[in-house]
């Protein structure tokens, strides 16, 4: 994974660290009893660890491993899951991705495409947004003849506030050149099985 470890961080967790504590003090938590005593360390890290992507530019990871080939069919990597964290409320929404790509003179190691998706979930986001950047960073880097990006996501701020909806599923979608054409994005959706 590349998304950054939490080295020469110290500052950043203390300062959320004391945030966190407040935070307990706040809802009416004792920060001193037993359970609590560890917990601010532990929020500050795990969302240093969960925003971690920042740190990490996704074109130049696709360039690292980008390779000259005549192939000039869809390459599809489906089914990538991944977690992310919504920036309304910073809670928890995880699903699926599936990508293509119709290359244009180059190819790029299958295991990036999933790393691509690892750091751009590892940061605030919205899933419209979540979508876009995908698909923006692989046309970017390969300049391939057409890219398409489906995301199924589940988002817990939707399950477990507000309207409160178990198993609601949200959809989006972005493309670009030959997947334009409603034809190949439905041989692409048959594809993944949607």
């Amino acid at each position: 994974m590349y998304i950054t470890t939490l080295e020469g961080k110290r500052a950043e967790i203390e300062a959320m660290k004391a945030n966190v504590e407040q935070m307990l003090d706040i809802i009416g938590e004792d920060k001193d009893r037993e359970g609590l005593q560890r917990t601010p360390e532990r929020v500050a890290k795990s969302l240093l660890q969960l925003v971690g992507g920042y740190d990490v530019d996704p074109i130049a990871v696709l360039n690292s491993a980008k390779f000259s080939e005549r192939y000039s069919q869809p390459v599809i990597v489906k089914n990538i899951e991944f977690y992310s964290l919504c920036e309304h409320h910073i809670l928890p929404f995880f699903g699926k991705v599936h990508i293509a790509y119709i290359p244009n003179g180059s190819i790029v190691g299958l295991s990036k495409i999933p790393r691509v998706v690892d750091i751009l979930s590892h940061r605030l986001q919205v899933q419209e947004r979540f979508t876009r950047e995908i698909c923006e960073c692989i046309q970017d880097a390969l300049q391939p003849l057409g890219v398409i990006v489906i995301v199924e996501a589940q988002h817990l701020c939707m399950q477990m506030r507000g309207i409160e909806k178990q198993g609601a599923v949200t959809v989006t979608s972005d493309y670009t050149g030959r997947f334009t054409d409603p034809t190949m994005r439905q041989e692409f959706i048959n594809t993944i099985g949607f």
